[in-house]
């Protein structure tokens, strides 16, 4: 199966997991796919990933987090850089997403960062996604 945006696939696994309360979810791997997994788990969204060979191509799974009542940590994800549409910041425009409270996920020269580590380094790049 060709997908045109594996990014969004991937937000749209979780957000579907998410709902059906699920503990985990399974994705096609991919090292984009890898390095978002390990922004989530840094910024305490899951509780981990693993790279797996399931039926003999590679998996990503991810271990869902929720709290003591059975809600999802993830309350929302949104994609906001897409095929079409590039959304690009510098610097100095890097997003905060529901002030401070959500972590905006950008493509930059450095790699993959959360929007706190792109201020830190003070570099730009594209917003792939928010997730709060």
């Amino acid at each position: 199966m060709i997908l045109s945006d594996p990014i969004s696939d991937m937000l749209t696994r979780i957000r579907n997991a998410n709902m059906a309360a699920h503990a985990k979810v399974q994705m096609p791997h991919s090292k984009m796919k890898s390095e978002l997994a390990r922004i989530l788990k840094q910024e305490g969204y899951i509780k981990d990933y693993t790279a797996e060979k399931i039926g003999g191509k590679p998996s990503l799974v991810l271990f869902l987090k929720f709290s003591d009542s059975q809600k999802p940590v993830i309350q929302g994800l949104r994609r906001v850089s897409r095929p079409s549409r590039r959304h690009y910041v510098t610097s100095d425009s890097v997003p905060r997403v529901l002030g401070g409270i959500g972590t905006a996920i950008l493509s930059t020269s450095s790699g993959i960062l959360s929007d706190n580590d792109a201020r830190k380094a003070h570099v730009g790049g594209e917003v792939l996604c928010y997730v709060w």
